[in-house]
């Protein structure tokens, strides 16, 4: 079998297997792998780069950027991110456009958090988060949290994106559904500048390892390609994930605060492709 039939085969057996989980299909297509292995098949230079997620650039080579710890980190992130939205939306005196996109995007991201637990295998690294009470002390503030924390989002699946895409079988509509929800955290960060009276549709390319140049929140602070760094950004900025973070704040649950998120009718494609 020549390595066009050998990709072919995986590709096979995931689509095959397309309604049963991430974890379920990736252990199949592993498991085919290592058959093939047997065989001597997988020593090809760019079959063997695909299934150990070497054959791109520094992201897929970095350790920290498995395909397990970036789901779990994403589940966590929108975990973050729904309490933040929904308690924000509840608490904070807005005017009426920034409210209803603030509840909207709380939504938004418990869909997103749906999708990465049921669809793609994730398990939040915990549910209990620490939000200092700044965060909802002011319009403004809350607004820049956003800002900030829908970046360190974007720049975290743009990193899921390209590691996805070099996983090998399946990894193509995987990495479709990371940019799916970049894209949206893309307008989030979006929509919260300008409600800050700043330029909204100031980027041409999204920022990914380089310098926030932008004016406002998080100006200089630099982009990554390991995804832990997501975690420590967020930790820097104040939350805790399981345990208390920076300053005066307090514990929230996030299957407590789920039940109150906001469902607006408006929301819709509601569904990954």
């Amino acid at each position: 079998m020549n390595e066009a039939g050998i990709n072919h085969a995986l590709q096979a057996i995931d689509r095959v297997h397309s309604k049963e989980t991430a974890a379920t299909r990736r252990q199949l297509v592993a498991g085919a792998a290592a058959t093939l292995g047997g065989m001597g098949l997988l020593s090809l230079p760019s079959i063997a780069s695909a299934q150990n997620g070497t054959g791109a650039g520094p992201e897929a080579q970095n350790p920290n950027n498995s395909v397990a710890n970036i789901v779990n980190i994403a589940a966590t992130a929108e975990v973050l991110a729904t309490i933040v939205n929904t308690v924000g939306g509840e608490e904070v005196k807005l005017d009426k456009v920034t409210k209803r996109n603030v509840r909207a995007a709380a939504r938004e991201e418990l869909i997103h958090y749906d999708v990465l637990v049921g669809a793609l295998g994730a398990t939040p690294l915990t549910k209990r988060i620490w939000v200092p009470d700044s965060v909802f002390s002011n319009a403004d503030n809350l607004l820049e949290t956003l800002v900030v924390g829908d970046q360190i989002f974007i720049n975290a699946y743009m990193i899921a994106t390209t590691v996805f895409g070099d996983s090998g079988p399946g990894g193509g509509k995987n990495a479709r559904i990371a940019s799916e929800f970049m894209g949206a955290e893309a307008v989030h960060r979006a929509l919260a500048r300008q409600s800050l009276e700043l330029l909204g549709n100031d980027r041409v390319f999204m920022k990914y390892d380089q310098k926030e140049k932008a004016k406002g929140p998080a100006r200089g602070l630099p982009g990554f390609t390991d995804i832990t760094v997501a975690v420590a950004q967020l930790q820097e900025a104040g939350f805790g994930f399981g345990e208390r973070g920076k300053g005066k704040g307090k514990f929230y649950d996030f299957d407590r605060v789920k039940r109150r998120t906001p469902n607006p009718k408006e929301v819709n494609t509601r569904e990954p492709r």
